[in-house]
């Protein structure tokens, strides 16, 4: 991951996964566990002695929560990262968009059945690619600090060059364009802080819908739902199936499910599915599902945002929305926690528009007016 082994504090009440995640990171290469602490209270304290680069941090805690412990890290500056490990509850949601809000890299949900050895599994296949986007954006900044290169150094001289100005792109050429009636976004790592960034500078008389998978479990999506809403000037919910699209509304995939757009009865409004159609790039939900659906059902008439996240997921479905006349627009890798989708859709020249954050609310609008 780097030239020297990523630190790692391991944070939970819980002797069992104390243990759990302990044993999968002393088998991973480039991983170093330089501590365990049994509260948050604990943490702190070890944070100042241990100098980690990140820490595996549950939530709730006696003594000091994972939220006052990362409340902590920014009052007092430091440079550490932290994953967290949540219940798949109403709760837990709530309370991992408050840590995400307050800096969380990201967050793994505790396996709710099954024995060690399963549970092992499970976080070790959710953490391991959360790892490597992790010491690739810590290489990232250091670049961007105007430290020293290491991994990551080539790619980011564009992130340096450019990290506050629209780029336009002579993407491969689609079919006929004309004023955008629906946006689509796909989003995953770093996605609840962008959209909280990003959403409320929409503004309110868009007057199309905006349809949002953003990677998550069930349950989250509720939560980031209720926690958006309150930030924004137009409607944001979780997508219910059987819905008829409307404008100045905000649907998010439920967490676990697809989401898809088909044409209602009349053959002229449209409406939303949830479905529990197979995962697609190991997602569910999965943007290039819905980016295809709206390919179909809005040719010519759509735009496509591809926004911070791990993998490559949404890249096939702009290829058909680019085909079929979409404008695209990406966020750039200096405003992404994880340059993965974007930095994908954008090699595979799809992409009109690549933006800053703070620019991608009014490049979307500029699509639509």
């Amino acid at each position: 991951m780097e030239d020297r082994p990523l630190r790692i504090l391991v944070v939970d009440d819980t002797v069992v996964y104390r243990k759990i995640v302990s044993d999968i990171l002393v088998e991973i290469p480039d991983v170093e566990v330089v501590g365990v602490a049994h509260n948050g209270k604990a943490a702190m304290t070890k944070i100042a002695s241990l100098q980690p680069d990140l820490l595996t941090l549950d939530i709730e805690m006696p003594e000091m929560s994972g939220l006052e412990v990362l409340a902590g890290i920014r009052s007092d500056n430091l440079d550490v990262g932290a994953i967290m490990l949540s219940t798949l509850t109403q709760k837990g949601g709530e309370m991992t968009m408050k840590a995400l809000e307050l800096g969380a890299f990201d967050f793994i949900p505790k396996p709710e059945t099954g024995g060690m050895e399963e549970s092992k599994v499970q976080v070790r296949k959710a953490i391991l690619p959360m790892l490597k986007a992790f010491a690739r954006r810590k290489a990232v900044r250091s670049i961007l600090r105007g430290k020293s290169g290491g991994p990551g150094a080539a790619a980011s001289k564009q992130a340096t060059d450019t990290a506050g100005a629209v780029v336009r792109r002579q993407a491969v050429s689609g079919g006929k364009k004309s004023k955008s009636e629906i946006v689509a976004i796909g989003i995953s790592t770093g996605g609840p802080n962008a959209l909280a960034s990003m959403l409320p500078r929409i503004p309110s008389d868009l007057n199309v819908p905006i349809l949002i998978v953003q990677h998550m479990p069930p349950i989250f999506t509720q939560s980031l739902a209720k926690s958006l809403g309150v930030k924004c000037s137009i409607e944001v919910k979780e997508a219910a199936d059987g819905e008829p699209l409307k404008p100045n509304t905000v649907y998010i995939a439920p967490g676990g499910r697809q989401m898809k757009v088909v044409a209602g009865a009349d053959g002229k409004t449209r409406i939303i599915r949830v479905t529990d159609d197979p995962p697609e790039n190991s997602c569910r939900p999965s943007a290039d599902y819905l980016f295809r659906s709206i390919a179909h059902h809005y040719v010519g008439r759509a735009t496509g945002v591809i926004m911070t996240g791990m993998g490559a997921d949404g890249t096939e479905g702009l290829k058909v929305m680019k085909k079929n006349g979409a404008t695209v627009i990406a966020q750039n890798e200096s405003t992404c926690v994880v340059y993965g989708m974007p930095k994908e859709a954008v090699d595979a020249n799809v992409v009109d528009v690549i933006a800053p954050l703070d620019k991608i609310a009014q490049e979307i609008a500029s699509t639509v007016r």
